[in-house]
């Protein structure tokens, strides 16, 4: 068949952008869905606000976990190959919302907190499977195409929602939606996989074009363990499977086999590495970037931004951590000037419109800073570290509305203080990567 012959690193890593788009399409449906919701049980504004932050709740107690069963266990038993993983998770609430809500407020936030929950597990194993799957010289498009689905969840969110409401009633959206999930999980399960030597039918060729240029950083020694029911033995099989084809095959993958552990379901004895992961400055410097640099809708500029990215790197032998350093000032700086200027210099709603949108789209940029530098520093812990930076991202998204009421409240509705704060934070974030940011492996 025809989509056999596609690589089999494409068809993961375009179902891990699938999966990305479901996910944010699943938390954005209720941008739509909560103005019929609360019109039809009379809801104020307040309880609004809470319901569609409540998710951030669920969100943020996830990201390091994410990434630690990733980097642990692989990406596929986290993302949606075994019974318990997290599109099962948000699945399974987007399609309970409707009777959560019918049976009463308290109901809903917490499935909206169950949501995030599970949704708070999707990126940082996804980042954590892209170390495994994508060469090095490949790594900043493969972060754009995952950053860019994010975008596309949210756009694609919008209208379906408004569509199916029309024709369904608003429970129609949760429904749609949650039976979109499954079958991204039926095929998931199917057609994932945490890394190219465990993948089942691919070729020599490709593991060889993946691997050889990644052995030289961090692939040689990654150690998954297989989550196994007691009456699944399907993975047992396929290491077998790998073991005969270690035996048949080039010197080359000989050699990656001897290296790379076979009995993936052996139980680890390595601890991860905490205390180094959490002394280096190179990670402080994702982790505090993220915490200052509120997330934004990305571009479609995005994978523009990453594609220029690696041939910059690669073809052009600029080194690593000037790229990283000029993308993030771009990204960062960019969108904080125009932010200032919009709302010091904008005399009408289009300018103002005009200025925010070419700051966000130079804010893409930094897929190609912050975005990716989990990968450069720390691959083998590229999910931990992302999940931590992304617990710290979020933090604003739960005290962020909040804070702006308190703002607005005691200056008078001045919301050039409001916007003037947030340029700062993008510059002292940024100021900080520049700083710490590390272009050479420093956990492995």
């Amino acid at each position: 068949m025809w989509w056999q012959k596609i690589p089999k690193r494409i068809i993961v890593i375009g179902l891990c952008s699938i999966g990305v788009i479901i996910s944010y399409a699943d938390r954005s449906n209720m941008a739509v869905a909560i103005v019929f919701i609360s019109r039809e049980f009379g809801w104020p504004f307040a309880k609004q606000g809470l319901v569609l932050s409540s998710f951030f709740v669920g969100y943020i107690v996830t990201q390091v976990l994410g990434g630690t069963l990733a980097d642990k266990f692989g990406s596929k038993q986290v993302l949606g190959g075994g019974e318990k993983n997290a599109a099962a998770c948000w699945t399974i609430f987007t399609l309970l919302t409707p009777g959560a809500a019918k049976s009463g407020f308290i109901y809903l936030i917490l499935c909206r907190i169950c949501l995030g929950i599970g949704e708070g597990l999707c990126l940082p194993s996804i980042h954590s499977l892209i170390a495994s799957w994508v060469r090095v010289d490949e790594r900043s498009t493969a972060i754009a195409v995952v950053t860019v689905s994010c975008s596309i969840g949210i756009v694609l969110a919008m209208p379906l929602s408004t569509f199916l409401e029309s024709i369904g009633g608003w429970e129609s959206i949760f429904w749609a939606f949650g039976a979109t999930g499954i079958i991204w999980s039926l095929t998931w399960q199917t057609f994932g996989g945490s890394n190219p030597l465990e993948y089942s039918g691919i070729k020599e060729e490709e593991i060889n074009w993946i691997l050889e240029d990644n052995m030289k950083y961090d692939f040689a020694d990654v150690d998954y363990h297989i989550i196994q029911s007691e009456d699944d033995d399907s993975e047992v099989n396929d290491v077998g499977l790998i073991e005969e084809d270690c035996a048949t095959s080039s010197s080359f993958l000989r050699e990656t086999c001897a290296t790379y552990p076979i009995q993936r379901n052996l139980k680890s004895t390595k601890p991860i590495p905490w205390r180094q992961i959490l002394s280096q400055r190179e990670v402080w410097a994702i982790l505090i970037s993220q915490f200052f640099l509120p997330y934004a809708v990305q571009g479609i500029t995005g994978l523009f931004v990453g594609i220029f990215a690696d041939y910059m790197i690669y073809k052009m032998k600029i080194r690593v951590i000037n790229v990283r350093r000029t993308a993030q000032l771009i990204g960062s700086f960019g969108v904080a000037i125009f932010l200032l200027l919009a709302v010091y210099l904008a005399s009408t709603p289009l300018q103002g419109i005009i200025l925010i949108t070419i700051g966000l789209g130079l804010n893409s940029f930094t897929i190609a800073g912050v975005s990716v530098s989990q990968l450069d520093i720390a691959p083998r812990y590229a999910g931990i570290i992302f999940g931590l930076g992304n617990t710290l991202g979020v933090i604003p998204a739960i005290f962020g509305v909040a804070l702006t009421g308190w703002i607005l409240d005691i200056s008078g509705n001045q919301w050039n203080i409001v916007w003037t704060f947030a340029a700062i934070m993008y510059f002292i974030g940024s100021s900080v990567f520049v700083t710490w940011v590390g272009d050479e492996i420093v956990i492995d």
